[in-house]
């Protein structure tokens, strides 16, 4: 069994079926991306996005100061990523890293499992360097609160975290492709398809505590006000949790994460200490509409598609006998092709996986800029104050020194929210809209 490899009837299966799947996440995401947020015609014509609106000189030249210094490392950093990756993976070389690290591992699973972790551990020494010089930069402008020792001890755990995903998800895969080599395909993607969905509802609970201390809001009136406010909106919401964040960073954020009983809406203590009231409450009903909407779950189960019908195609790619020889894969005794579920495969399988997480990327961030448009709609329409909306979107680009006018390049690979003039912009055309007085400009 372990010598077969896939015929014409599973390729040709595994084709449509990567098809229909990636043909089924285009038609939802045309169908329920919210490409106009406001739905609705806007009087006037559309409010035009200017950052000196809002922005002093001072500001704005601080955000294309930070951007200057940040994109040099965050360009080199991509490039070198996916270089090492594809040498890994095309060619020998991670093939004879794979088999001198498991020389002397004998049982197939823990020699999967070993692999998993070089790999990972070289992909992430060779982004090292670039984090570090990340993190220097982040201290030069202020953002970064954490001594060195600490953010070793962070990049550590999430190195700890890549190896327990990667070793869980490779041994179920090499499991089902060594079981059902003409097949494996079918209970791959099954297989990733519920991976990515534990994965996003454990997260909250399993994974997100690793780097954050959490605990409930105290009672007062914001806590008072916030879960009278979801109750309002038709949100259930169990708690309203706080992240210890002022011990890495002096960052203003609040997110969603999780779905049904992991669903939580947190806030960093950093905006609790410094943030008034009605900004909070701006930017908690922002998240309440990801909530309302189901955007995360409705995000994991598109992604966990997509997931599905990348095994599909990286089912093709591993059953061509040229391009596992290309990435020095070698033939069983007796067999005269190359075998997918030789451990050694695991460098071309991560090297497919970087491409796809990057080709797939721009993407993700087109949607993703529409959805937290749509949830900045649902917060004007349930706080009714673009005034307050407006100035909380300035303090926050502004203690974040947010990119004000992002490049199309940037904007494409990296950008997964509006830019701060584009959400103020927003929120006077939701005035115009609404018959509600536009907030004036910030900076007269």
């Amino acid at each position: 069994m372990t010598g077969a490899g896939p015929d014409g009837r599973s390729r040709k299966a595994a084709a449509f079926t990567a098809v229909a799947l990636f043909a089924a996440v285009g038609a939802v995401l045309a169908l329920t991306t919210p490409w106009n947020p406001l739905e609705g015609d806007v009087p006037g014509g559309s409010v035009p996005v200017d950052p000196a609106r809002d922005f002093s000189a001072s500001e704005i030249a601080r955000s294309r100061a930070f951007d200057a210094a940040l994109a040099p490392r965050a360009y080199t950093s991509l490039f070198t990523g996916l270089a090492v990756v594809l040498v890994l993976g095309l060619t020998p070389l991670g093939a004879r890293l794979i088999s001198w690290s498991t020389a002397r591992v004998r049982r197939r699973p823990l020699r999967v499992a070993v692999a998993a972790v070089v790999l990972t551990t070289v992909v992430h020494l060779a982004g090292l360097p670039f984090a570090v010089w990340g993190e220097v930069i982040l201290r030069r402008y202020g953002l970064s609160t954490q001594s060195w020792p600490a953010w070793i001890v962070d990049d550590l755990k999430s190195l700890a975290i890549t190896w327990v995903i990667w070793s869980v998800a490779l041994l179920l895969l090499y499991w089902v492709l060594r079981r059902f080599p003409r097949y494996w395909w079918t209970g791959a993607a099954a297989g990733g398809f519920l991976l990515v969905v534990t994965i996003s509802f454990l997260y909250p609970v399993a994974f997100e505590p690793v780097f954050n201390k959490f605990h409930s809001l105290p009672r007062g009136e914001l806590r008072t006000s916030l879960l009278a406010m979801a109750e309002r909106d038709g949100v259930p919401v169990k708690d309203v949790l706080v992240a210890d964040a002022s011990r890495r960073t002096t960052a203003l954020n609040a997110y969603v994460s999780g779905f049904g009983s992991t669903r939580r809406i947190v806030v960093y203590d950093t905006l609790l200490k410094s943030t008034p009231r009605a900004r909070i409450e701006t930017i908690v009903a922002h998240e309440l509409g990801h909530a309302k909407n189901g955007d995360v779950l409705s995000g994991t189960l598109i992604g966990a598609l997509g997931v599905s019908g990348a095994v599909c195609l990286f089912y093709l790619m591993l059953g061509s006998p040229r391009l596992l020889r290309r990435a020095g894969v070698p033939a069983e005794p007796g067999e005269k092709a190359p075998n997918a579920a030789d451990p050694r495969s695991v460098a071309l399988l991560v090297a497919m996986v970087a491409v796809a997480m990057q080709i797939g990327g721009p993407v993700q961030n087109l949607i993703s800029r529409r959805i937290e448009a749509r949830a900045d709609a649902h917060a004007l329409n349930l706080a009714r104050d673009p005034a307050t909306f407006v100035s909380m979107q300035h303090e926050l680009s502004v203690r974040n020194i947010s990119d004000l006018d992002p490049d199309i390049v940037e904007r494409v690979l990296w950008m997964s929210h509006p830019s701060a003039p584009e959400r103020i912009a927003l929120a006077r055309e939701w005035a115009r809209l609404h018959g509600v007085p536009e907030p004036p400009p910030l900076r007269p």
